[in-house]
């Protein structure tokens, strides 16, 4: 399944610097990265207004949206999948309660 992520997001790193008036993605990466994350969140709420509907196809489909602008706004940053894989890796078999008290009581010594 990961390797669907790793295809594409090789693929979106390759679009970087490509002609922007034929690549979506090129354009994204052309408009900057407050543009990618308008679109996150333009995303994120398309996705939120899905999930509240019983259509399973669309919020599958706004889901896969999300998804592929956040690995833009990954590849922008020098990210990847790997790098959420890695971090959700780390969390497995990790109480949420005690994880984001982690997140917290580092994010506070910073």
């Amino acid at each position: 399944m990961s390797d669907v992520l790793t295809r594409l997001s090789a693929e979106i790193d390759s679009r970087r610097g490509s002609d922007a008036s034929t690549s979506y993605t090129a354009s994204l990466f052309e408009r900057g990265e407050d543009a990618i994350l308008k679109k996150v969140g333009e995303e994120a709420v398309e996705f939120i207004l899905a999930a509240k509907g019983d259509d399973n196809r669309h919020l599958v489909a706004e889901a896969a949206d999300v998804w592929f602008h956040m690995l833009v706004m990954l590849s922008a940053k020098g990210l990847g999948p790997s790098d959420i894989l890695n971090e959700l890796q780390r969390r497995e078999g990790v109480s949420g309660h005690a994880e984001k008290a982690s997140r917290t009581t580092t994010q506070t010594e910073r």
